[in-house]
C-alpha cells in the first residue's frame, strides 16, 4: 500500500517490533509503531474500491484532482493525536495528498455504566439488534445521534432507547403522520385537498420555518448532529402543535374546505419532515416519500408549502413506529446482566496450572524479603510507583506497576517478596533492580506477598 501511493516509510526492523525509530536524542528503544503505517489503509482502502468500480483514487485524495473535496476525521478522542498530528505529518511529508479540513473528535459511548467491550461481549451487536428489533435500524440511528458523546462522555441504556422510541419517534413524528394520513384517508379519499385563505395560525408556522434550512446546514457544517436532529424534528412538533391548535378533525363537520386547507399545510409539513430527517433516519424518510409520492426535493424546499400538490393521490404509510414494551427492554436488560454475571464467574475462576519446571530452574530464583523505605508516584505513568527497597545489604529502586491499587505512603514500612536477582530493566529513564511479588484477586485487586512476622531484611524464601 506504501508504494502504491507513492509512500516511503523509513526501514523497519524486528528488533524493534517492526518499529520506525524516533529520530531524537535520548530515545534509544524508542519506535513509532502502528500510527506510522496504519494511516495508509485509508488510501489503500480507497484506492481498492476505485479500481472496483472503474475510478481514480486520487480523484479523492490527491492535492489538486477533484474540486469541492474535504478530508474530514470523525474520531474518538484517544485517536486525537494520531489523527490531528501524526497523520497529517504523513500527508504533508508525501506532497500531493490533502491535508485533514477538520478532525471532529468525540468523547466516549458506553453501555449501561460500563465501557463497550467486544472481548468481554459488553456490546450491542448490530445482528442480534436487527434479529431482535426488525425493521428498527432508524430507532437505533436515532436514538445514537440523539446521545452522541459529542462533548462529554454518553450513556446508552435500553431505557433511554425505549423513551426516545416511545415519547419521541412515536408520540412526536409518528403521531403527527398518522394523523395527518388518517384524516386524509378517511375524509377527502386519499388525496391532498386545495389550500384556501391563511389564518395567523398559518403565518406564524411559515415565519417558524423561515430559519430551519440555516441553521440545520450550520449544525450539520459544524458536525452537531445531536442539535441538528433536533432542529429536522421541530418541523414534526410544529405539526403536532398546528393540529392541535387547528383540530381539522373538528373543523370538518363545519367547514370542510377549511379542513381541507389545514390538511394541505399538515402534509407539506410531512414532505418538509422527510427531507429534514433523511440524513438521521434514511429508512423512515424514504417510506415518507414513497407515501407522498415525492420524486424531486431539495434542501431548499424546507418551509417551502407548494412540494405536494393539490390532488395528488397518497399512500398512507401506516404506523412509523411503534411502541416497545417494558418487557422487550427487559430481554435486553437481562441478555446483559447474563453477559456481566458471566464475566464475574470467569473471574472468579482459577487460572489453570503453567507448566511443570525442574527444581534447578526455581533454584535459579533468588526471592528476598525487603522492606519498603520510601515510595513516590513516577510522573507521565498511571501505573508505576518507584519503591525504596532495603534488601539487608543495600537499598535498591524497583519499579512496580500497583498505582492505581495503592497510594505510595500505604506501601511505606511494608515487608515484601521481591525477586533479586532479575536482571535489571530501563523503565521512563530509571533502571529497576527487581521484582516485587503480588497475588492478584478475583476481582482484580493486588496484595503484597509478605511474611507474617517480622523478620530480617534479605532473608531468603526457598
Amino acid at each position: 500500500s506504501w508504494i502504491n501511493a507513492g509512500l516511503k516509510p523509513r526501514a523497519m526492523t524486528r528488533d524493534l517490533d517492526w518499529g520506525v525509530p524516533v529520530p531524537l536524542p535520548n530515545a534509544a528503544g524508542k519506535v513509532l509503531y502502528v500510527w506510522l503505517d496504519a494511516p495508509i489503509g485509508y488510501i489503500s482502502a480507497t484506492q481498492a474500491w476505485a479500481t472496483q468500480h472503474g475510478k481514480d483514487w486520487r480523484t479523492y485524495w490527491g492535492k489538486t484532482e477533484g474540486e469541492g473535496r474535504k478530508l474530514v476525521h470523525f474520531i474518538g478522542k484517544d485517536n486525537i493525536v494520531f489523527h490531528a498530528i501524526i497523520f497529517p505529518i504523513l500527508l504533508k511529508a508525501h506532497g500531493d495528498l490533502i491535508l485533514p479540513d477538520n478532525v471532529p473528535a468525540y468523547e466516549f459511548l458506553n453501555l449501561e455504566g460500563d465501557k463497550f467491550s467486544t472481548s468481554r461481549n459488553w456490546a450491542v451487536w448490530l445482528h442480534e439488534y436487527l434479529q431482535d428489533f426488525p425493521g428498527k435500524q432508524d430507532v437505533l440511528r436515532y436514538t445514537l445521534t440523539s446521545l452522541s458523546p459529542e462533548t462529554k462522555d454518553a450513556d446508552f441504556t435500553w431505557a433511554d432507547f425505549q423513551t426516545r422510541n416511545n415519547s419521541e419517534l412515536v408520540a412526536i413524528l409518528g403521531n403527527f403522520v398518522n394523523r395527518a394520513f388518517v384524516l386524509i384517508d378517511k375524509n377527502f379519499d386519499s388525496q391532498v385537498p386545495i389550500k384556501c385563505s391563511e389564518s395567523s395560525l398559518e403565518s406564524e408556522l411559515r415565519i417558524a420555518l423561515q430559519d430551519i434550512p440555516a441553521k440545520l446546514d450550520a449544525a450539520l457544517a459544524a458536525f452537531k448532529f445531536r442539535d441538528a436532529l433536533v432542529i429536522a424534528m421541530e418541523i414534526a412538533r410544529l405539526g403536532n402543535k398546528y393540529l392541535a391548535e387547528t383540530e381539522p378533525w373538528k373543523v370538518i363537520k363545519e367547514d370542510r374546505e377549511k379542513a381541507g386547507s389545514i390538511l394541505n399545510f399538515a402534509v407539506q409539513l410531512v414532505a418538509q419532515a422527510a427531507i429534514a430527517l433523511e440524513p438521521f433516519i434514511p429508512f423512515t424518510a424514504n417510506t415518507l416519500r414513497k407515501a407522498l409520492g415525492m420524486t424531486d426535493y431539495s434542501w431548499t424546499h424546507i418551509g417551502d408549502f407548494e412540494i405536494i400538490p393539490a390532488g395528488r393521490t397518497l399512500k398512507n404509510p401506516g404506523l412509523l413506529f411503534d411502541k416497545i414494551e417494558d418487557d422487550v427492554i427487559q430481554v435486553q436488560i437481562d441478555k446483559l446482566n447474563n453477559t456481566k454475571n458471566l464475566m464475574e464467574l470467569a473471574a472468579k475462576t482459577v487460572p489453570p496450572g503453567k507448566e511443570t519446571i525442574e527444581f534447578d530452574d526455581f533454584a535459579k530464583m533468588d526471592i528476598r524479603i525487603g522492606e519498603i523505605i520510601a515510595a513516590e508516584k513516577m510522573d507521565k505513568s498511571k501505573k508505576l510507583l518507584k519503591l525504596t527497597v532495603n534488601d539487608g545489604i543495600k537499598d535498591r529502586t524497583i519499579l512496580s506497576g500497583i498505582a492505581e491499587h495503592f497510594k505510595p505512603e500505604e506501601v511505606v514500612g511494608k515487608q515484601v517478596s521481591f525477586l533479586a536477582n532479575l536482571a535489571p530493566r530501563k523503565m521512563m529513564g530509571l533502571e529497576s533492580e527487581g521484582m516485587i511479588l503480588m497475588a492478584e484477586d478475583a476481582d482484580g485487586s493486588l496484595s503484597f506477598v509478605q511474611p507474617d512476622k517480622k523478620i530480617w531484611n534479605g532473608a531468603t524464601v526457598n
